[in-house]
């Protein structure tokens, strides 16, 4: 597998416990071409930290004037991309960069054009937490599997990864975390080739940080019948 061919976007919001060590851990893996931090209007101190860090040629840091959501930050970030392959990363420390081999591995031997990271398969460790989210979780994917005729074992992952051509072919239109059905039903509609593999996951507490709410649910399930598509089939 190529070293340098991945670009890694990293919408970011208040993080300043863990943006240092994330960007790390995405800097010290061989696939890690370009890192497109997008900060969603930090005020907590992170952008100081984000100054510091961007002194590494592979970072470019983008400032919205604002707090917009996790869709706006990856639709920045996103139209940055030039690498081959693109991963979304969130700027905490759930998600680990480790996995990058087996995320981008079906999209670099050509078998595929997305890739989503299931944190339901796999032999790979997981913290066990919130049992109605994982409840929420399996409804959500449920619903936009009837609707897209994907077989998704988690769509509201944060790992998912992009042959470069799918970004430069969709546009984010949602601004918070209703990102996760939108591009889940662009790109059954538009019969890119999707794959799934495990990964490892060490969710956080609302105490540690963690940002999603009822809220974002409910907005969910509007974007799954927002985005319905009939599903195609690429040759």
């Amino acid at each position: 597998m190529p070293d340098h061919c991945l670009a890694v976007v990293m919408p970011c919001f208040n993080e300043r416990a863990t943006i240092e060590p994330i960007v790390e851990r995405v800097l010290a893996s061989p696939y890690t071409a370009e890192l497109i931090i997008v900060d969603d209007g930090s005020t907590d101190g992170t952008r100081e930290i984000l100054q510091k860090l961007a002194r590494d040629p592979r970072v470019q840091v983008f400032e919205q004037p604002f707090n917009q959501g996790k869709g706006a930050a990856l639709r920045r970030g996103f139209a940055e991309v030039r690498a081959p392959y693109a991963i979304v990363q969130d700027a905490d420390l759930e998600y680990d960069p480790v996995d990058y081999a087996v995320m981008i591995e079906p999209l670099v031997d050509g078998r595929a054009d997305v890739v989503f990271g299931s944190r339901f398969q796999g032999q790979s460790a997981h913290r066990v937490l919130y049992f109605w989210h994982s409840i929420g979780n399996k409804v959500l994917t449920l619903l936009s599997n009837m609707i897209t005729d994907l077989n998704l074992s988690d769509m509201e992952t944060c790992f998912k990864a992009f042959r470069k051509e799918v970004l430069d072919a969709i546009t984010i239109e949602e601004e918070r975390f209703g990102f996760e059905p939108e591009i889940t039903a662009k790109v059954a509609a538009a019969g890119w080739r999707v794959f799934e593999v495990g990964i490892s996951y060490n969710g956080r507490t609302y105490a540690e940080g963690k940002k999603i709410g009822w809220r974002d649910g409910v907005r969910a399930l509007w974007c799954i019948v927002k985005y319905a598509r009939p599903a195609n089939s690429r040759q």
